[in-house]
């Protein structure tokens, strides 16, 4: 009898073994977290990741999907130009960038206080400012969808920023999220990255190969900026916890930003938009 149980239990416990590595694949919990977590070098990429591999698909709808992640592109649309004047929004006789913006009730005070913190986060030392949208066309529209994306520059009309709660409502998430609706892609996106980090291929999800692409887009004259808010995490969509990107000056280089700006990201908005300071 005791051989029969101990059988039984062999059994159950062999049997649960594709189960348990079923449950960790990336499709459900990003197994890269945990190299990260345990690395201490966790970015808003990361967190964006994390939220929208676990709870958002690539798809937002039937006309829209999401490129690199967290960018909202829709099918036939211009998407990898936004260096573009057609795409930034309009700069006022006074030399501001404003952008209007509508937040969803569904966001506690406190929830609302972070979104507007994170605007001021990029105010600071730039010329964009964010204003309530009172009877404006082109606007910003905050929603609790499912998943962290935006699009890409101005589209015109009402665009929408998703930043589900709470995964999303984090000071850094909603700080790329902002810029990527201000024009600006990831920077490890840029076409002369190769210069300054290594892509390590094979330590990337198969199916999330994508969204390490080059897009084609102006440097502004500036630096490669390992520390920009829009870039990966050095472990992003890693399928085993090893690094998928790997600067090329140091391999102890941090990539990315938890929460604020850097100053290069601060002087991009500025070179972009030709703010006056």
């Amino acid at each position: 009898m005791e051989r029969i149980v101990f059988l039984c239990l062999v059994s159950t416990s062999l049997s649960a073994v594709p189960v348990q590595k079923f449950l960790f694949t990336p499709k459900w919990v990003p197994i890269g977290y945990k190299g990260r977590q345990i690395h201490g070098d966790l970015t808003a990429m990361d967190e964006i990741i994390t939220a929208n591999e676990v709870h958002a698909t690539r798809f937002v709808d039937g006309t829209t999907s999401l490129r690199e992640g967290d960018i909202a592109v829709t099918s036939g649309r211009r998407s990898k130009v936004c260096f573009a004047r057609s795409c930034l929004w309009s700069k006022s006789v006074d030399g501001h960038v404003y952008i209007p913006y509508r937040v969803s009730s569904d966001y506690t005070e406190t929830q609302v206080q972070l979104i507007k913190k994170a605007m001021e986060n990029i105010e600071e030392d730039t010329c964009v400012r964010f204003v309530p949208r009172t009877h404006q066309q082109d606007f910003i529209d905050i929603q609790r969808k499912t998943g962290c994306w935006s699009y890409l520059g101005a589209r015109g009309g009402r665009q929408t920023v998703s930043l589900q709660s709470p995964d999303c409502v984090q000071l850094g998430v909603i700080s790329h999220e902002f810029m990527h609706a201000l024009g600006f892609v990831h920077e490890q996106s840029r076409p002369d990255r190769d210069k300054y980090v290594t892509i390590m291929w094979p330590n990337i999800w198969r199916d999330r190969l994508r969204n390490f692409e080059k897009f084609r887009t102006e440097d502004l004259d500036l630096p490669y900026d390992y520390s920009s808010i829009m870039h990966f995490g050095m472990y992003s969509y890693s399928m085993e916890g090893e690094p998928t990107i790997i600067p090329k000056n140091s391999k102890n280089t941090k990539l990315g930003q938890t929460s604020y700006l850097s100053n290069l990201d601060k002087l991009k908005i500025n070179r972009l938009y030709k703010c006056g300071w």
